[in-house]
């Protein structure tokens, strides 16, 4: 089979990832072309100029993390787990784009000198990965092999040393890490993990350069991300937009178009943070454009909820979820979030007294920064952000009253109030 040569149309500027028509090596080589022969240095320098910055959450640069990768026989991982619940974009972009992820992991293979490679996934999307791979095999592309992990359905199962320790054949829970993956990862060999949607933007860098890759987006975190959006939307699913849209532009994208129906927007998932609304229409969706007001967009995941469910009572669901999904190594996972579920279904379904808060600040200030991993970091950001964001909701609850109770009143007021329409008796 003859490989195609470099495209030097570009994809549109708003719908980059998702540009291909299809998921097969044919469409994808119709709308991208080839992978271009590129020397590490080249590509290095090149994702450092683009200033493309990791996907999966953390929000680390990808030239900066490339680079840092030093020793002999690395292995190279495209993490795909996405074991957060509110996101899909990993799953849908593995289905929809697989060769642009595998161009991506191609990429940072040769930059790094791997012969070792894998793809780290849910059991869900590893038919669509695995065909992919067969047709790449099949078309003669000459690249490193592949081998596909299947990662549980787990919360904690994404995490970058739970990543590794799975593909070493352990169970996919993080370690206590003493030394970086990027020194000593999969067996004791430097290892390089990046998110599925990091390499496929790799992939693009890869072809159309930096100032391509720049040309859209936030200036300080530039280019498109993949965006999830669920909750109280018409159109609920996965988008692509450019890093730093205006959070009201994400709504509408999501079909919203009065902010009254909004209770509050869950950014970056369970380990992110809750946003009023009186702040939604003054933020962009980028760590620069949400800095102001505490929040990132994280793995680029944006949770509505409706004006009449209580924010206190969501927040104390997700946090018995977390304390369930925790890898109970270490005292803040196996005692700290367990207690911290418990006070906050208290403040939700109990009346709220200042002892109750007293003590619930106070297991936050024992459970930050004291866990062997960073799930009970991200359990607290999520916590304190509820405070702050459903204050209002504390005031009522210590009352005796919900605010989301007083919505459904106010709606069902309205509803009352309605003259009867055509034919009702």
């Amino acid at each position: 089979m003859t490989v195609p040569t470099p495209r030097t149309t570009h994809p549109p500027l708003g719908r980059r990832l998702l540009a291909a028509r299809g998921p097969g090596l044919t469409e994808h080589h119709a709308r991208f072309g080839a992978l271009p022969p590129h020397p590490a240095e080249n590509l290095i320098a090149s994702l450092q100029a683009a200033g493309l910055t990791g996907r999966g959450g953390a929000g680390f640069p990808t030239g900066r993390k490339i680079a840092s990768v030093t020793g002999g026989k690395p292995v190279v991982i495209g993490n795909g787990a996405e074991g957060e619940p509110l996101s899909g974009k990993d799953a849908a972009l593995l289905t929809r784009a697989p060769h642009l992820v595998l161009d991506g992991l191609h990429a940072a293979a040769e930059a790094v000198g791997a012969d070792t490679v894998y793809v780290y996934l849910p059991e869900r999307v590893a038919p669509a990965v695995r065909s992919a791979l067969a047709d790449r095999v099949a078309a003669g592309l000459g690249e490193r092999r592949v081998t596909v992990v299947e990662a549980p359905e787990a919360f904690v199962s994404g995490e970058e040393s739970a990543v590794v320790r799975r593909i070493e054949g352990g169970p996919a829970i993080p370690r206590d890490r003493t030394r970086p993956t990027s020194i000593c990862g999969v067996r004791g060999r430097p290892t390089l993990v990046n998110n599925v949607e990091t390499l496929a933007h790799v992939a693009l860098i890869a072809r159309y350069g930096p100032r391509w890759f720049r040309s859209v987006g936030d200036a300080e975190e530039p280019g498109t991300m993949l965006i999830t959006l669920s909750g109280a939307l018409p159109h609920r699913g996965v988008t692509e937009l450019p890093t730093g849209a205006p959070l009201s532009e994400v709504l509408a994208r999501g079909g919203l178009d009065d902010l009254r129906q909004v209770g509050a927007v869950l950014l970056g998932g369970y380990h992110g943070s809750w946003i009023s609304t009186a702040a939604l229409t003054s933020v962009r969706l980028s760590r620069p454009g949400l800095a102001a007001v505490g929040a990132s967009p994280g793995a680029g995941i944006v949770h509505l909820l409706p004006a009449d469910q209580c924010g206190l009572a969501r927040t104390a669901d997700i946090l018995t979820y977390l304390a369930d999904q925790g890898a109970r190594q270490c005292g803040p996972c196996r005692n700290g979030l367990p207690r911290l579920a418990k006070l906050f279904d208290a403040l939700a379904y109990q009346r709220v007294d200042d002892e109750l808060l007293d003590e619930t600040d106070r297991m936050l200030g024992l459970v930050d920064g004291r866990g062997a991993c960073r799930h009970p970091d991200g359990t607290v950001r999520l916590a304190r952000s509820a405070l702050n964001a459903f204050a209002g909701d504390l005031t009522e609850h210590q009352a005796g009253r919900c605010t989301a109770a007083l919505v459904t009143a106010r709606s069902a007021d309205r509803r009352d109030a309605r003259p009867p329409t055509a034919g009702t008796a």
